[in-house]
């Protein structure tokens, strides 16, 4: 999980498929972040914010009540701890501190569940950013409550309401609204995918989940463990926390998809929002609408570099319905009095599903945000079917 280099490939995947108008754009911000990560001041501010504004290091929690049930060790990394309830905080300081650089005024974001938008307003906020984001009608609609706080961080909310009003529509509502102002715009893109070098970018800046958590790990039991785990829509947490051990073979890395976005269970190669990747499209080519409970994950693609290390062999991916991450919130909920996102359910579900295989087994999962948000519409959902 190294440098992609110049054209922003992993393997097959990657690279930069989008409008003349918006090459230069992207070649000016490979060239600002890769002086950025190298430069010690830019470090050191990131760093400070990463500790003194967002609370890191997040925690590493040894699941102790539902590591009994299950039968194995099972360790939660908190990223739900971070200020604005999700890990989407650590790309989000360090790509608005690179728009300073740069001398853009303004952000532009897009977001799902809400958990990038509320993220970018934040920072917009504090560094005195001008910052539109844009959300699916849909989303808008289950996720109100992060809606209104995106307001109340001074951002402005614009409505996606073509297509199926969802992630996707939003991007591309993101993407015209940089190519049309990509002068003054920084595009906040907030997860592994887009053009070079946005998969890359938004990597290194949640390389800091793996680092934690290798390190946390061997502080706390003297080894690594022997799987570590995370929910993929675009992928990025799940990346942050594989490349602090992507360089260790004996460690089994395994996303977990909605069965109803399974990009990688379903997809194949394609071009979506400026990089080649895994795609869920027709035989004529056109995109299949995804399909999740969550928000979050409600995207038809992934990032390049999660089609790279399904295509290599070094990650694994699983798909899981549903009702079993109704069931994982729930789990999660009575047994650890902790309440997640409907995002990290997904993997906790897979762990549930697969606990015979991980008998015996120090499992890490990045529980990558908290379920605030998703407290009333799981409840509309219980009472639905209660009624029904």
């Amino acid at each position: 999980m190294g440098d992609p280099g110049t054209t922003g490939r992993f393997g097959d995947f990657g690279g930069r498929y989008i409008p003349e108008t918006l090459i230069p754009a992207c070649a000016e911000l490979d060239r600002a972040f890769r002086s950025a990560w190298v430069d010690p001041l830019f470090r050191a501010e990131l760093d400070g914010l990463l500790t003194n504004y967002a609370g890191r290091p997040s925690l590493l929690y040894e699941a102790k009540r539902l590591s009994a049930a299950i039968g194995c060790t099972l360790l939660l990394k908190r990223e739900d701890l971070n200020h604005t309830g999700s890990h989407k905080i650590n790309n989000v300081l360090g790509q608005a501190l690179l728009a300073q650089r740069m001398g853009k005024p303004r952000v532009i974001a897009e977001t799902g569940a809400g958990q990038h938008g509320v993220a970018s307003a934040t920072a917009a906020a504090l560094m005195g950013l001008e910052c539109v984001v844009y959300m699916g009608e849909v989303d808008m609609e289950r996720q109100a409550l992060n809606v209104f706080r995106m307001r109340l961080l001074g951002a402005e909310v614009r409505p996606a309401l073509s297509g199926s009003r969802t992630l996707k529509d939003a991007i591309n509502e993101a993407m015209r609204d940089w190519v049309a102002s990509v002068e003054t715009s920084h595009y906040l893109l907030g997860s592994v995918m887009g053009p070079h070098p946005y998969p890359w970018m938004v990597r290194e800046l949640h390389r800091v989940i793996g680092d934690e958590a290798r390190e946390q790990c061997r502080a706390l039991l003297g080894r690594d463990p022997d799987v570590v785990t995370a929910c993929v829509g675009g992928g990025s947490n799940a990346l942050g926390l594989f490349s602090g051990f992507a360089e260790l073979p004996a460690v089994e890395m395994v996303g977990v998809e909605p069965d109803g976005g399974a990009a990688v269970g379903r997809g194949v190669p394609g071009i979506v929002h400026g990089s080649k990747s895994y795609l869920l499209q027709d035989e004529y080519g056109q995109v299949i609408e995804a399909q999740s409970i969550s928000a979050g994950l409600d995207y038809p693609g992934i990032g390049p570099e999660h089609a790279h290390l399904d295509a290599s062999g070094r990650a694994r991916y699983e798909k899981v319905t549903d009702a079993e991450v109704l069931n994982a919130f729930a789990v999660l909920s009575r047994t650890e009095g902790i309440i997640p996102a409907l995002e990290p359910a997904h993997a906790l579900a897979w762990v549930l599903r697969a606990k015979e295989e991980l008998a015996g087994k120090v499992v890490l999962l990045n529980l990558s945000g908290r379920g605030d948000k998703d407290v009333a519409q799981v409840a509309e959902i219980l009472d639905r079917e209660s009624d029904g």
